[in-house]
């Protein structure tokens, strides 16, 4: 009675559309932060670092997309892409950490 496909088939490719939708938006954002993961790994090895933002955009960083944030006691919001992060300076330069492993 509550049948809203004409068969399997249809019920079939119905959902598999719908999931390969939400897949290449999920594979998009995914592959996003990963590179920007990747730039901040290659511009900090040491696991902290000053760069301008400038260094950053032209390697592709998007500042839009990331993980997390983390906020201090003293009010200041690092922006993490996983275990990498950064926190906007002044002179449009940005400090670059690495969140150690627990």
């Amino acid at each position: 009675a509550d049948k809203k496909f004409c068969d399997d088939q249809c019920r079939t490719n119905y959902n598999n559309r719908l999931r390969t939708e939400d897949n290449s938006f999920l594979n998009e954002v995914n592959r996003v932060l990963k590179k920007n993961r990747d730039i901040l790994r290659l511009k900090n090895p040491d696991g902290k670092a000053k760069v301008k933002r400038e260094v950053l955009l032209r390697k592709g960083f998007d500042f839009n997309y990331h993980t997390h944030t983390y906020a201090t006691q003293k009010g200041t919001t690092y922006i993490f892409c996983y275990e990498q992060g950064y926190l906007t300076l002044e002179n449009d330069e940005v400090l670059l950490v690495r969140r150690e492993e627990k």
